[in-house]
């Protein structure tokens, strides 16, 4: 077995590479083609080889087997020097350069497969002959134009990004140094920061990696710029709120802007919200207070409004976050596309993080603001979900991702819900439809879960244990509504409760009749 690793020199130099092996490539190929494997019956297919590794360099990497057949038959061919040289002079046609390993495996005493190696290119995009490739399953295609631009500004990015460079005229002086102390001293509290052994706000920074040369970044003042310089010198750093009337944008109920840094107007965000949200009571079984909780799960929306202000394009002067509050939903909106190949699907699976911002993102990780890299929209669905409510959307349009959280039942039919509590047992005895939890308004409105688990209690046996009744019931209904529509129902007197705790059985109890 001979390897082959492709550099600028004509004359390919031959070297030994260890792991491969027939036995390995029987291995894959039983696995058939796909967006990381390929298979080419003769070196006669070079170029479509050529242009399928400029493929894998633009996605993730992969394997190009030069002598397996489309229908994966091993047949190897008869491999010359002059054939090894044939494939490198094809490979040396991609740009910018790459060096991807070609290997030699006998399948027996004439024939051989030749491996072309591909790890993900760190340069891209690539291109072969002029024109761009990338995998689509186990297709390579030419790159559309648009794709073509995005990955090469992602490209330039890292190297020449907004945040990372100087910010020219400004200096420790311009900054809020007690927001510095309390960045370090809550990155040490739980653990994410080594104590520095000084509290000087020059060597804190330089710590963080947001000052060089005695100059702080543009990272450093997003995170930490007094608001008055911020809002003349990067007015993009701004906060836009807005209460809207209704489903759509035509009627305000308020309507303010913030500037300041990354922390200030996390801070005027999450204050906005407590005071615009609406709050929804409970009662939890063995607690005599009752639980108030703001509308939306406020780390959830604390997560997204993080996101927002690590992942936007600061570069966009005329940029801004904006939190809209609605009568069904809530939005957060930040200037700059999706990157990195990204889709809204790919955010709630598994995924690598890679922040537009990573200085910024990671000083909010050192503040403990995000928990861990990769799993602030993960973390956004599994909060929702406590809560009842469905999966946070987002949506990559225009030049803006917005994540949006919606509420199961619109905001109007909460008002009629509160304006008509007065006349709650009188419409519960007349089927009226349109009186609802605060909290539970969901798929199933609290009066359909009421008249589900009263119905139970009248045909069944009685009386019946809260887990009895769980297990009776379709499983669109939650243990947590159908305990909440049983307090209900006692509360109207429709429902009794015999006992106490786990073994507490309920039974119907009809109510007194009108004179």
């Amino acid at each position: 077995m001979q390897a082959v690793a492709l550099g600028s020199r004509r004359k390919a130099q031959l070297a030994k590479l260890p792991g491969m092996n027939i036995r390995k490539i029987r291995k894959m190929v039983a696995a058939g083609e796909s967006e990381s494997l390929e298979f080419k019956a003769t070196a006669g297919a070079r170029r479509e080889a050529a242009k399928t590794v400029c493929a894998m360099l633009n996605h993730r990497g992969g394997h190009v087997l030069i002598g397996v057949s489309p229908d994966c038959q091993l047949a190897g061919q008869e491999v010359s020097g002059r054939t090894v040289e044939r494939i490198a002079d094809e490979l040396r046609r991609i740009e910018p350069a790459a060096f991807p390993k070609v290997t030699r495996v006998s399948v027996n005493d004439r024939r051989e497969i030749i491996v072309i190696a591909i790890g993900e290119g760190k340069a891209k995009p690539y291109q072969y002959r002029g024109t761009a490739y990338r995998r689509l399953g186990n297709i390579s295609t030419t790159m559309p134009a648009e794709e073509y631009q995005r990955v090469l500004i992602e490209r330039f990015h890292s190297d020449e990004r907004w945040e990372k460079q100087p910010a020219e005229g400004w200096g420790v002086d311009d900054l809020e140094v007690a927001e510095i102390r309390n960045t370090i001293g809550e990155a040490i509290r739980i653990g994410r920061l080594n104590e520095p052994g000084s509290r000087e706000p020059a060597a804190l920074l330089t710590g963080l990696g947001l000052m060089r040369a005695g100059i702080p970044l543009r990272a450093a003042a997003v995170l930490f710029g007094k608001s008055e310089r911020l809002e003349v010198e990067m007015p993009q750093c701004r906060l836009r709120v807005a209460r809207f009337r209704g489903l759509d944008r035509s009627d305000f109920l308020d309507n303010r802007q913030f500037h300041g840094n990354a922390f200030t107007l996390l801070a005027n965000a999450q204050r906005f919200l407590h005071d615009t949200l609406p709050i929804a009571s409970r009662f939890e079984s063995g607690r005599m207070r009752r639980i108030d909780e703001p509308l939306y799960p406020p780390l959830a929306t604390r997560e997204a409004l993080a996101n927002a202000l690590c992942h936007r394009d600061y570069s966009m002067s005329g940029g801004s976050i904006g939190l809209a509050v609605y009568d069904d939903r809530l939005e957060v909106t930040s200037p700059g596309p999706l990157h990195f190949g990204l889709t809204p699907e790919d955010l709630f699976g598994p995924h690598e993080s890679k922040p537009w911002n990573p200085l910024v993102a990671r000083t909010f990780y050192r503040r403990g603001i995000i928990e861990e890299w990769g799993r602030g929209t993960l973390r956004m669905a599994e909060l929702t979900a406590g809560a009842g409510m469905p999966a946070p959307e987002i949506d990559d349009a225009g030049g803006f991702v917005t994540v949006r959280f919606r509420f199961r039942a619109p905001m109007s039919r909460i008002r009629a819900t509160v304006r008509s509590q007065e006349n709650e047992v009188s419409a519960l005895k007349k089927g009226a439809a349109e009186i609802c939890d605060i909290y539970e308004l969901g798929e199933h409105g609290l009066l359909e879960v009421q008249r589900a688990v009263l119905e139970l209690l009248k045909n069944g046996r009685t009386p019946l244990a809260l887990r009895d009744i769980r297990s009776e019931l379709p499983n669109s209904y939650s243990e947590r509504q159908i305990r909440r529509a049983l307090y209900r129902l006692r509360d109207l007197r429709l429902a009794a409760c015999l006992g106490r705790g786990a073994t507490a059985g309920w039974r119907p109890r009809m109510p007194p009749q009108d004179d």
